[in-house]
């Protein structure tokens, strides 16, 4: 292969970035979505999609029965994972290749995986022979818009070649599945039937898109649709298919289908040929005959590709900053409000997002359009139950049901209702929320303040007689399913998020005028405080909870699990830890949690099962909430060091390490491209150097909202109150200035930010320095450019 300047590298002013090798990264990915689906494809071609009808479905299948289940982490890919694959077979030599990389894997001359925010594309080069593909998405439909370009950059001779474009469907139903070519519609037409028991069923499936679709603009001059017939003995990587002189043109009758087909062109040096194809489900031939009129020719891929271009630009966010870290620059202005708009825009695509992850997500949201976050507030309290209590997830579509880990009660759901409110008011600055009127299906009529205050009233309630917080079977931490499954354990967790989300919730009933309820919420908080001070303080640091067998767990005792993060996290926030405390804290996450690649969400981590904490301890060793660098509980811990103060420098670390590199042998050790945060790194770094720090590679993670919350009111320090936006930047002491543009409330604010000699922050404007580093009266559309200066 032809050595490539760098391994990895951002293009076209951070838009892209590019990797040059299929096998050092060999899970880096980029993903694409709308509404109505979503598709990750990584470096060497494998591809994991799905859309929604209005449940998450696929198109392209494995070729055996698939649990339905939600996206893994670490996903395990095999020659025969679906992916989208071009063979190219020079017809006089023999010689094959296959891009992007699989199923051949022969090795290349060139190889360029390149991700946009709007497309993702490879460049792969071969015996004088160029291959470039290109995946692009409507804003609407779902679909996968594929170009494939073949050129013949040899300088001497003509070359003849065989192009084999492969998608395999793989096993779609074992009741009834198909395939054959459609003349009329040029393409690999494949159909199924969702199997199903019940006559009830039959009902609900009859409408489903049991087709899936491969289009072609160019007649092909063979096809095969038999998955056992293309393949034959050769295997993937030679498949007995490509030995003959054309391919079979075979249909499938209840036999796996794909959908290959085949060009024969001659290029002679410098020449290419283009080809444009369409991949995706369909409820029937109608509707696929209107997918091909609407899309499949050039034009319609150029207007496609713009629309998606402007669909992602709306997710753009509110900050640009200049720093001395130009990566970090690269991924807070192009790559992280992307994320956060992902999971806002789709809410992870399925139909019963548990309530705590579709506020955290739609918080993001206050950073790019508030009124999405304003919805997600009234959507939600809207099934909030009688008495008070939220439901485990928030149903978003007619007919949804509550699935998977919602059937299992937590609580902690009420707790995030205040905690994502505060960036909402920030932001907005907007209390009429709080006196809309929402109905539940109870036939309660309820202003949202009312349905807060109910919220904060179950919370207080569900305690025990210590005043700690009941767990059930899971707070936060999902798989701590058996501290509190016989109904007597508690969190310690819950209890000082309890008190921190109360807080929060009595500055609003302040403001309200409701002095009464704030008196009574911010005695319940010291209550909660008081209590986790009284029985779970460990000497230097809180315990994590008490079983139902009233043993305290997460303490110097306990040979696993002795420290965890979240409870430090939240101690800091509520209140509960002094500074006395806090300084006996801070040193203990600092040795025992932190690793090269963030700060593990605890440790050591289980190695067998424990029965009174539950199946996160079955986990795999440093995985997962076993012990990996969990990104959501880190960046808890980074928001409460800012809030905390004077731990720019442990703050900016911890951040910094949520991303991978800037070293290759960082993005080596990750596996991961540095456009996304994933949901964790392995964790048990001392256990098992050699996995740990490897990314889950899953892009569905609540640390986004909070990573960018922390850059925009941590590290850059700007966040807004009822009637403006107060200026506290904490810089890391390795820096001396930085340049931040933030766009709020309709206003755009320039920030030249620099050390220099004084005590606080100062703030210039049109050269009159503020008296306090505050802007108010704000007028939307207008400019504000700002001299700040801080403390050496």
């Amino acid at each position: 292969m032809r050595k490539e300047a760098t391994l990895l590298r951002p293009t076209q002013n951070g838009d892209r970035y590019e990797l040059t090798s299929p096998t050092a990264l060999p899970k880096a990915a980029g993903f694409l979505w709308n509404q109505r689906m979503m598709i990750q494809l990584t470096c060497r071609g494998f591809a994991t999609a799905q859309f929604m009808q209005p449940e998450p479905a696929k198109y392209a299948h494995a070729p055996n029965i698939e649990a339905k289940t939600f996206m893994q982490p670490e996903q395990n890919y095999y020659a025969h994972h679906p992916g989208r694959f071009v063979y190219i077979k020079d017809d006089e030599t023999g010689h094959l290749f296959s891009a992007p990389h699989e199923p051949v894997r022969a090795p290349a001359d060139r190889f360029v995986f390149s991700v946009g925010k709007s497309d993702v594309a490879w460049c792969v080069e071969s015996g004088g022979i160029r291959v470039e593909m290109t995946m692009g998405l409507p804003t609407h439909d779902v679909a996968e818009l594929w170009t494939i370009k073949v050129s013949n950059v040899s300088s001497h001779r003509l070359r003849r070649l065989s192009v084999t474009p492969y998608f395999p469907i793989g096993y779609m139903s074992w009741m009834n599945q198909s395939a054959e070519w459609n003349k009329d519609l040029i393409g690999v037409v494949a159909s199924s039937v969702t199997p199903y028991q019940k006559a009830t069923e039959y009902f609900k499936n009859k409408y489903l898109k049991d087709k899936t679709y491969f289009l072609c603009e160019t007649q092909p001059d063979s096809w095969e649709t038999n998955q056992a017939t293309f393949e034959g003995e050769g295997g993937l990587h030679n498949p007995s298919a490509l030995q003959e002189p054309r391919l079979g043109c075979g249909d499938a009758r209840y036999e796996t289908p794909t959908a290959a087909v085949q060009y024969r062109v001659a290029l002679g040096p410098g020449e290419q040929r283009e080809f444009r194809f369409l991949f995706g489900p369909a409820y029937d031939e109608a509707e696929i005959r209107s997918m091909r009129n609407r899309y499949l020719n050039k034009q319609a891929f150029i207007q496609t590709a713009s629309e998606y271009a402007a669909y992602m630009e709306r997710g753009r966010g509110c900050l640009r900053i200049e720093t001395p870290d130009k990566d970090l620059d690269n991924f807070v202005n192009n790559w992280l409000p992307r994320q956060v708009y992902y999971h806002g825009d789709v809410n992870r695509l399925t139909t019963d997002p548990q309530t705590r992850n579709y506020l955290q997500d739609n918080m993001g949201m206050n950073y790019i359009k508030p009124s999405v976050s304003r919805q997600a507030f009234l959507t939600a309290v809207g099934q909030q139950e009688a008495n008070g209590s939220m439901p485990d997830g928030i149903l978003l579509a007619e007919g949804a049901e509550l699935k998977y880990i919602n059937q299992i009660p937590h609580t902690d759901h009420c707790v995030w209702l205040p905690v994502t409110l505060d960036v909402y008011l920030a932001e907005t600055g907007d209390y009429g929320l709080l006196k809309e009127h929402v109905r539940t299906a109870n036939g309660d009529n309820l202003t949202v303040f009312e349905r807060f205050s109910r919220a904060m009233d179950w919370l207080l309630g569900a305690r025990d007689y210590r005043g700690l917080s009941y767990i059930a079977q899971g707070d936060w931490c999902d798989p701590m399913n058996m501290v509190g499954y016989k109904g007597r354990g508690v969190s310690g967790w819950l209890t000082l998020a309890t008190a921190y989300a109360l807080r929060l919730w009595a500055d609003v009933c302040d403001h309200e005028g409701r002095a009464d309820l704030a008196r009574r919420y911010r005695a319940g908080a010291d209550e909660c405080n008081i209590a986790v001070n009284k029985h779970l303080w460990d000497g230097d640091w809180f315990a994590r909870g008490i079983t139902d067998d009233d043993v305290v767990f997460g303490i110097k005792n306990d040979p696993e699990g002795r420290i965890w993060l979240n409870p430090q996290t939240f101690a800091i926030l509520s209140g509960a830890a002094n500074s006395e405390k806090i300084a006996r804290i801070l040193p203990q996450v600092d040795q025992q949690l932190s690793t090269p690649f963030g700060v593990q969400m605890f440790s050591p981590a289980y190695t067998k099962m424990r029965e009174d904490v539950g199946r996160v301890t079955q986990k795999a060793i440093g995985s997962a909430e076993n012990g990996a660098v969990y990104n959501h509980a880190g960046v808890f811990y980074i928001y409460s060091l800012y809030k905390l103060g004077g731990q720019q420098d442990r703050a900016y670390n911890l951040l910094r390490q949520l991303l991978p590199g800037p070293s290759e042998a960082d993005y080596r050790q990750r596996g991961q491209l540095p456009i996304y945060i994933p949901n964790y790194y392995r964790g048990a770094w001392r256990e098992f150097p050699r996995t740990a720090g490897r990314s889950s590679q899953l892009f569905n993670t609540g640390t986004v909202s909070w990573a960018y919350r922390c850059f925009i009111e941590g590290l850059c320090g700007l966040r807004g109150d009822r009637d403006g936006l107060v200026i506290r930047p904490q810089l890391p002491s390795a820096w001396n200035a930085i340049k931040v543009t933030r766009e709020f409330r309709g206003a755009t604010f320039q920030l030249d930010i620099r050390r220099g000699d004084v005590e606080d922050v100062t703030v210039k404007h049109g050269g009159r320095t503020l008296p306090e580093p505050r802007i108010t009266n704000i007028k939307a559309g207008e400019l504000y450019q700002l001299t700040v200066v801080i403390p050496q």
